[in-house]
């Protein structure tokens, strides 16, 4: 739940102009919040009229923590929609977005240093077998 206000809060926060203006008055157009049950299954749905939705189900995980998968959407300056995926369990949070940096594909330039310090490597390699050769 408590991830749930936070990310709200930093969804208006984006949506605001500037911090120097008075920050509008946004009606909620919908939320929805369903507590632990006995399971410990728990979700929570949130739309307001300024298009920042959030939504996310969950259940009590194995070791008692919480798993759970949603989805968090806001609108953009250039009236394009920013959207967020999650799953936070076990494994940790692990959130899916065009908005998240991509690592350049394989296989890239390796610098030189790092070949260097490969070549050093497989020479000491070689010459700790030599002297293991020679007891």
């Amino acid at each position: 739940m408590k991830l749930a206000v936070i990310l709200v809060l930093v969804a208006v926060a984006v949506a605001e102009d500037s911090e120097e203006s008075v920050p509008p008055h946004i009606a909620i157009l919908r939320s929805e919040q369903v507590n632990p049950d006995e399971f410990g299954a728990h979700s929570s749905d949130f739309e307001a009229e300024n298009g920042i939705q959030f939504q996310f189900s969950g259940h009590e995980g194995p070791e008692g923590g919480s798993n759970m998968a949603g989805s968090w959407s806001y609108p953009q300056e250039d009236g394009s929609v920013a959207s967020v995926q999650f799953v936070a369990d076990d494994n940790g949070f692990q959130p899916q977005s065009d908005l998240l940096p991509v690592a350049p594909a394989f296989p890239h330039p390796i610098p030189q240093f790092v070949l260097d310090q490969i070549a050093f490597a497989e020479e000491e390699s070689k010459r700790e077998a030599e002297e293991e050769d020679d007891k």
